[in-house]
């Protein structure tokens, strides 16, 4: 058995604890506490010295498949030309360009401390790479068709694909949706009459919003330039919240990523509905499509997570970042809701109940910030800007 410790060990489900120990056997937490504490083990003392040992971070929305777009788009022109631009160049992709920066991308969640991904795929040709990496996945495998007559094939086909997977023990492979402007109700209904969509995009941007209240914007256009013109739509009237719960796509298991421009009422449906939230903030800042009003969605009980998104609106995948991100822009936000939604909040929102907190029985995926001397206040440590985290090898 080894016994970790370090200044600080940040369990999540209770309290930081100075100078707080885990002991580890055969990859799997045994004990935490305090030297000298109940039940404390016999084993081989390993001091990582100054900074924070943590649960290992889970990236809740990321598109490895938009990796080799890195760098390569601009969205300083608003939403829909960025989304324009990402369709047009990932198209003209050679697959194995797509794949060989795939695992790229995966090495650097492996590298920046994130332990777990919850990945949005449209192809599903990137599961071994994953399979083979050490991390744990939920694929969230997303489909796209606006016209209502290919609800029913584009359904029935996902199911079976899915179906027909063999993936390693930790990828998961679940249906999803893109965004209530991209999938139409009838598939949205469909899903949800499955138990689904585990995962959609939901309230990102202003186009959206404006797109199912008026019928008008930008996104009209887009559509008609993708061959979807003489597909009738009726807006509902609604924001996108309202909207897609009244098809039926609201709850527990759903996680939805964004949720930029949500007002109060659709904050409390979140909250009632057990919806999980991935926000995703420097990629939001990038795109200009605003920020998230993440301590009024705490506040209202919603359940919080963080992603980075893609390569093709955030630099790098990088999920610390994301934290300090967000701290920089709500300094209210207390540091231990921030770094749950790092931990606990995104292992919550995937289903990965061995993950995310520090605690016997789960799964030893720890992680350590290093710090050039023992921090006072660990949470506000690992929120601050330049903190790297290491993978600790028991």
């Amino acid at each position: 058995m080894q016994i970790l410790t370090a200044s600080w060990v940040a369990p999540m489900v209770t309290p930081p604890l100075r100078q707080g120990r885990v002991a580890v056997e055969a990859g799997r937490v045994a004990w935490v506490g305090r030297p000298g504490d109940p039940g404390e083990p016999e084993g081989r003392l390993r001091d990582l010295g100054a900074g924070v040992i943590l649960p290992g971070l889970v990236n809740a929305h990321c598109h490895l498949e938009l990796s080799h777009l890195r760098g390569q788009i601009d969205g300083s022109a608003g939403f829909v030309p960025w989304v324009k631009a990402l369709v047009d160049a990932r198209a003209a992709e050679r697959e194995e360009v797509v794949l060989l920066r795939a695992a790229e991308a995966i090495r650097e969640l492996s590298q920046t401390g994130t332990v777990a991904v919850g990945d949005i795929s449209n192809q599903l040709r990137h599961l071994d790479l994953l399979a083979s990496s050490g991390l744990a996945a939920v694929v969230f495998y997303e489909l796209l068709a606006w016209d209502p007559a290919r609800a029913g094939s584009t359904l029935e086909g996902a199911r079976a694909r899915v179906a027909g997977l063999r993936t390693g023990p930790d990828v998961q492979v679940r249906l999803a949706a893109h965004a209530p402007y991209s999938t139409s109700a009838p598939l949205l209904e469909g899903l949800a009459r499955g138990g689904g969509p585990a995962a959609l995009h939901l309230a990102e941007s202003a186009a959206e919003s404006r797109f199912l209240a008026k019928g008008d914007g930008p996104w009209p256009a887009f559509l008609s330039a993708r061959g979807l013109g003489h597909v009738a739509f009726t807006p509902p009237g609604l924001s996108p919240v309202r909207y897609v719960d009244g098809l039926g796509v609201l709850h527990p298991g759903l996680v939805a990523a964004h949720c930029v421009h949500v007002d109060d009422g659709d904050r409390a449906l979140l909250a009632r509905r057990g919806v999980h939230v991935a926000i995703c903030p420097r990629s939001n800042q990038n795109l200009g499509v605003g920020l998230a009003p993440v301590p009024e969605l705490w506040k209202a009980g919603v359940r919080l997570c963080l992603g980075t998104d893609s390569l093709a609106s955030a630099p790098n995948l990088d999920l610390r970042e994301d934290m300090a991100t967000l701290r920089r822009q709500f300094p209210e936000l207390p540091a231990a809701v921030i770094v749950g939604m790092a931990t606990q909040g995104g292992a919550d929102a995937l289903g990965l109940k061995d993950l995310g907190t520090i605690a016997p029985g789960k799964r030893a995926a720890l992680v350590h910030a290093r710090a050039a001397s023992d921090p006072e206040d660990p949470l506000e440590f690992l929120v601050s800007a330049g903190v790297r985290l290491e993978r600790v090898q028991p």
